[in-house]
This record gives structure tokens, C-alpha cells and sequence, in this order.
């Protein structure tokens, strides 16, 4: 199978490694520590580690995306933002 097309870089790579991982990680949480109950947070809404996994995800690809189409130059800053994003929904969301 050819999967030239795909234009695989170690940046795409690292990029998939990354979201395994942190699955696997949340897997693992949950199995040391079940549970997870839900928590209100400042939004409003009631999440779970899982739920707060997406909406940081989620929210990181959006941050992305906004930078490319602001600067397309050292996206390493919109990772930097959405490092602190993430912290921060794991904390007050």
C-alpha cells in the first residue's frame, strides 16, 4: 500500500503519538483511580476527565488553526497557549 500521498512528517507522527498517549494515559488514570466523577466548573457544565480531555483537544486544534491564519511562522507559540488552555480546563472547566 502507498501511503506517499499522505505527506507523513515526524511533526504528523509526533502528532498522533501524542493523542495515543494521552489516551492511554486517561486509560490508565481511570483505571488506578475509577471514577471520575462529574465536576461543575465555570462554564456550567458538568464534565468528567474524558469530557475535559476533548474539550482540550478540541480547543488546542482551534488555537492551531487560528494562529495559521494569523502567523503561519513558529507555530511552537500556539502549542505553548494550548498547553495552558488544557491546564486550564483541567482545572476550572
Amino acid at each position: 500500500m502507498d501511503l506517499g500521498w499522505m505527506a507523513w512528517t515526524w511533526q504528523t507522527a509526533t502528532f498522533f503519538i501524542v493523542i495515543a498517549v494521552f489516551l492511554v494515559g486517561m486509560s490508565l488514570w481511570e483505571w488506578a483511580r475509577p471514577g471520575g466523577s462529574p465536576r461543575h466548573g465555570i462554564l456550567g457544565l458538568d464534565t468528567t476527565r474524558g469530557d475535559r480531555l476533548f474539550i482540550s483537544l478540541l480547543g488546542s486544534a482551534f488555537i492551531h488553526l487560528a494562529w495559521l491564519a494569523a502567523d503561519p511562522g513558529a507555530l511552537w507559540i500556539a502549542t505553548v497557549i494550548s498547553v495552558g488552555y488544557a491546564l486550564a480546563v483541567f482545572r476550572w472547566v
